[in-house]
Protein backbone atom coordinates (compact mmCIF):
# COMPACT_ATOMS: atom_id res chain seq x y z
CA UNK A 1 0.00 0.00 0.00
CA UNK A 2 1.24 3.27 -1.11
CA UNK A 3 2.33 5.47 1.94
CA UNK A 4 0.06 8.49 2.02
CA UNK A 5 1.91 11.10 4.91
CA UNK A 6 0.92 12.30 7.63
CA UNK A 7 -2.99 13.36 8.97
CA UNK A 8 -2.03 16.84 8.01
CA UNK A 9 -1.53 16.22 4.43
CA UNK A 10 2.15 15.46 3.84
CA UNK A 11 3.30 14.58 0.39
CA UNK A 12 3.68 11.22 -1.63
CA UNK A 13 6.35 10.24 -2.35
CA UNK A 14 4.71 8.93 -5.82
CA UNK A 15 6.09 11.41 -8.37
CA UNK A 16 4.97 13.51 -10.29
CA UNK A 17 4.34 15.84 -7.33
CA UNK A 18 2.42 19.43 -8.34
CA UNK A 19 4.48 18.23 -11.69
CA UNK A 20 3.51 18.63 -15.46
CA UNK A 21 5.23 15.33 -17.08
CA UNK A 22 8.02 16.66 -18.91
CA UNK A 23 8.60 20.36 -17.45
CA UNK A 24 12.11 21.50 -16.15
CA UNK A 25 12.96 21.86 -12.45
CA UNK A 26 12.78 25.72 -12.36
CA UNK A 27 15.89 27.52 -10.95
CA UNK A 28 15.84 29.96 -7.78
CA UNK A 29 14.98 27.90 -5.08
CA UNK A 30 17.26 28.63 -2.12
CA UNK A 31 18.75 26.26 0.67
CA UNK A 32 16.53 25.84 2.90
CA UNK A 33 14.65 23.04 1.72
CA UNK A 34 13.49 24.44 -1.90
CA UNK A 35 11.74 27.79 -0.45
CA UNK A 36 11.23 30.53 -2.64
CA UNK A 37 11.44 33.45 -0.48
CA UNK A 38 9.05 36.46 -1.20
CA UNK A 39 6.13 36.73 -2.87
CA UNK A 40 5.12 35.04 -6.14
CA UNK A 41 2.10 34.41 -8.19
CA UNK A 42 1.65 31.55 -10.84
CA UNK A 43 2.10 32.62 -14.62
CA UNK A 44 -1.98 31.82 -14.71
CA UNK A 45 -1.96 32.36 -18.11
CA UNK A 46 -4.22 28.95 -19.30
CA UNK A 47 -7.48 27.55 -18.30
CA UNK A 48 -7.16 24.67 -15.80
CA UNK A 49 -9.84 22.08 -13.96
CA UNK A 50 -9.01 21.40 -10.38
CA UNK A 51 -10.71 17.41 -9.95
CA UNK A 52 -10.71 16.60 -6.32
CA UNK A 53 -11.37 12.88 -5.80
CA UNK A 54 -11.93 11.22 -2.14
CA UNK A 55 -12.26 8.04 -0.40
CA UNK A 56 -13.65 7.02 3.05
CA UNK A 57 -13.28 4.17 5.20
CA UNK A 58 -16.50 4.00 7.01
CA UNK A 59 -15.86 0.28 8.16
CA UNK A 60 -12.44 -0.68 8.69
CA UNK A 61 -13.21 -4.37 8.94
CA UNK A 62 -14.45 -4.59 5.54
CA UNK A 63 -10.91 -4.48 4.09
CA UNK A 64 -12.34 -6.37 0.68
CA UNK A 65 -14.75 -3.56 0.27
CA UNK A 66 -11.81 -0.20 0.90
CA UNK A 67 -8.53 -1.63 0.12
CA UNK A 68 -9.00 -2.09 -3.40
CA UNK A 69 -10.42 0.74 -4.17
CA UNK A 70 -7.63 2.68 -2.38
CA UNK A 71 -4.80 0.41 -4.45
CA UNK A 72 -6.24 1.42 -7.77
CA UNK A 73 -5.28 5.30 -7.60
CA UNK A 74 -2.07 4.17 -8.04
CA UNK A 75 -1.47 2.68 -10.73
CA UNK A 76 -4.06 5.54 -12.77
CA UNK A 77 -2.04 8.00 -11.38
CA UNK A 78 1.15 6.24 -12.61
CA UNK A 79 -0.58 5.80 -16.05
CA UNK A 80 -1.91 9.47 -16.65
CA UNK A 81 1.79 10.56 -15.57
CA UNK A 82 3.49 8.59 -17.94
CA UNK A 83 1.30 10.43 -20.69
CA UNK A 84 2.05 13.90 -21.61
CA UNK A 85 -0.93 14.32 -23.63
CA UNK A 86 -3.59 13.31 -21.18
CA UNK A 87 -4.32 16.51 -19.94
CA UNK A 88 -3.03 15.59 -16.49
CA UNK A 89 -1.09 18.15 -15.22
CA UNK A 90 -0.12 17.52 -11.99
CA UNK A 91 -1.42 15.74 -8.76
CA UNK A 92 -0.70 15.66 -4.91
CA UNK A 93 -2.07 12.59 -2.71
CA UNK A 94 -3.47 13.49 0.64
CA UNK A 95 -4.19 11.76 3.78
CA UNK A 96 -6.99 13.69 4.99
CA UNK A 97 -9.21 15.96 5.46
CA UNK A 98 -9.97 13.51 8.40
CA UNK A 99 -7.72 9.91 9.55
CA UNK A 100 -10.03 7.78 8.03
CA UNK A 101 -10.34 9.60 4.27
CA UNK A 102 -7.50 9.83 0.95
CA UNK A 103 -7.79 12.76 -0.87
CA UNK A 104 -6.50 13.51 -4.69
CA UNK A 105 -6.08 16.90 -5.74
CA UNK A 106 -5.44 17.12 -9.43
CA UNK A 107 -4.60 19.58 -12.08
CA UNK A 108 -5.87 19.33 -15.88
CA UNK A 109 -6.08 21.04 -19.00
CA UNK A 110 -9.66 20.96 -19.56
CA UNK A 111 -12.76 19.33 -17.72
CA UNK A 112 -12.95 17.41 -21.45
CA UNK A 113 -9.80 15.62 -20.39
CA UNK A 114 -10.96 14.16 -17.43
CA UNK A 115 -13.75 12.94 -18.83
CA UNK A 116 -12.23 11.33 -21.48
CA UNK A 117 -9.70 9.59 -19.40
CA UNK A 118 -12.97 8.40 -17.27
CA UNK A 119 -14.33 6.71 -20.05
CA UNK A 120 -12.05 5.45 -22.50
CA UNK A 121 -12.29 1.56 -21.90
CA UNK A 122 -8.60 1.20 -22.46
CA UNK A 123 -7.66 3.32 -19.57
CA UNK A 124 -7.42 1.58 -16.08
CA UNK A 125 -10.22 4.25 -14.70
CA UNK A 126 -13.26 2.22 -16.33
CA UNK A 127 -12.70 -1.34 -14.97
CA UNK A 128 -11.66 -0.25 -11.68
CA UNK A 129 -14.74 2.66 -11.59
CA UNK A 130 -16.84 -0.89 -12.89
CA UNK A 131 -15.32 -3.33 -9.93
CA UNK A 132 -16.06 -0.62 -7.68
CA UNK A 133 -19.80 -0.23 -8.41
CA UNK A 134 -20.00 -4.17 -8.17
CA UNK A 135 -18.70 -4.49 -5.01
CA UNK A 136 -20.18 -0.92 -3.92
CA UNK A 137 -23.92 -2.95 -4.22
CA UNK A 138 -23.03 -4.93 -1.70
CA UNK A 139 -20.84 -2.96 0.57
CA UNK A 140 -23.51 -1.71 2.83
CA UNK A 141 -21.72 1.70 3.43
CA UNK A 142 -18.37 0.32 4.44
CA UNK A 143 -16.45 2.78 1.87
CA UNK A 144 -17.28 6.00 0.53
CA UNK A 145 -16.14 7.97 -2.59
CA UNK A 146 -16.70 11.33 -3.49
CA UNK A 147 -15.30 14.24 -6.44
CA UNK A 148 -15.74 17.85 -7.64
CA UNK A 149 -14.70 18.83 -10.46
CA UNK A 150 -14.45 22.69 -11.07
CA UNK A 151 -13.49 24.11 -14.71
CA UNK A 152 -11.89 27.68 -14.56
CA UNK A 153 -11.40 29.92 -17.88
CA UNK A 154 -7.88 31.62 -18.09
CA UNK A 155 -7.53 34.62 -16.04
CA UNK A 156 -10.36 33.69 -13.54
CA UNK A 157 -8.33 32.78 -10.72
CA UNK A 158 -4.97 33.98 -8.55
CA UNK A 159 -2.83 31.45 -7.55
CA UNK A 160 0.01 33.16 -4.85
CA UNK A 161 2.80 31.97 -2.77
CA UNK A 162 4.53 33.56 -0.15
CA UNK A 163 7.88 31.66 1.52
CA UNK A 164 6.79 28.52 0.30
CA UNK A 165 8.52 25.76 -1.91
CA UNK A 166 7.00 25.17 -5.56
CA UNK A 167 3.65 23.74 -4.99
CA UNK A 168 -0.23 23.63 -6.78
CA UNK A 169 0.17 25.36 -10.03
CA UNK A 170 2.80 27.94 -8.78
CA UNK A 171 4.95 24.24 -9.50
CA UNK A 172 2.90 23.53 -12.68
CA UNK A 173 2.93 27.00 -14.31
CA UNK A 174 5.96 27.97 -13.19
CA UNK A 175 6.26 31.55 -10.84
CA UNK A 176 6.86 34.90 -11.19
CA UNK A 177 7.65 37.67 -7.99
CA UNK A 178 4.62 39.79 -6.84
CA UNK A 179 3.73 42.73 -5.53
CA UNK A 180 0.21 43.90 -4.16
CA UNK A 181 -1.71 46.18 -6.82
CA UNK A 182 -2.15 49.59 -6.17
CA UNK A 183 -5.35 49.06 -5.58
CA UNK A 184 -5.11 46.97 -2.55
CA UNK A 185 -6.96 44.11 -3.86
CA UNK A 186 -5.30 41.10 -5.28
CA UNK A 187 -1.96 41.32 -6.34
CA UNK A 188 0.14 41.52 -9.65
CA UNK A 189 2.86 39.98 -11.44
CA UNK A 190 6.47 42.20 -11.70
CA UNK A 191 10.07 42.03 -11.59
CA UNK A 192 12.74 41.01 -9.04
CA UNK A 193 14.09 44.40 -8.64
CA UNK A 194 10.26 46.04 -8.33
CA UNK A 195 9.29 43.03 -6.09
CA UNK A 196 12.83 43.49 -3.80
CA UNK A 197 12.00 47.29 -3.77
CA UNK A 198 8.60 46.91 -2.65
CA UNK A 199 10.11 44.76 0.41
CA UNK A 200 12.29 47.11 1.13
CA UNK A 201 9.21 49.78 1.56
CA UNK A 202 7.28 47.38 3.61
CA UNK A 203 10.58 46.78 5.76
CA UNK A 204 10.65 50.31 6.44
CA UNK A 205 6.81 51.01 7.22
CA UNK A 206 7.16 47.97 9.31
CA UNK A 207 10.17 48.82 11.31
CA UNK A 208 10.64 44.79 11.47
CA UNK A 209 12.18 41.95 9.07
CA UNK A 210 10.47 40.53 6.35
CA UNK A 211 11.66 37.86 3.50
CA UNK A 212 13.17 39.00 0.29
CA UNK A 213 13.11 37.43 -3.06
CA UNK A 214 15.66 34.13 -3.27
CA UNK A 215 18.36 35.17 -5.85
CA UNK A 216 18.08 34.22 -9.38
CA UNK A 217 13.71 34.09 -8.57
CA UNK A 218 11.76 34.93 -12.04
Amino acid sequence: MPDFGSARGTRSPILPEWTRPGLPAAPGSDAQGGLLLGRHLAESDEPVAVLLIGLRVNRWRAVRHWLPALRAMTPMLKELAADPSSGLLGYRLLLGPAPRQVTVVQYWRRAGDVRAFATAADRRHRPAQDAFWCRYATSRGAVGVWHELLSVRAGAYEALYADMPRVGLGAIMGLRPAVPRPSGHGYVATTAEQAAATLRDDLGEAGGEVSRPAAGSR
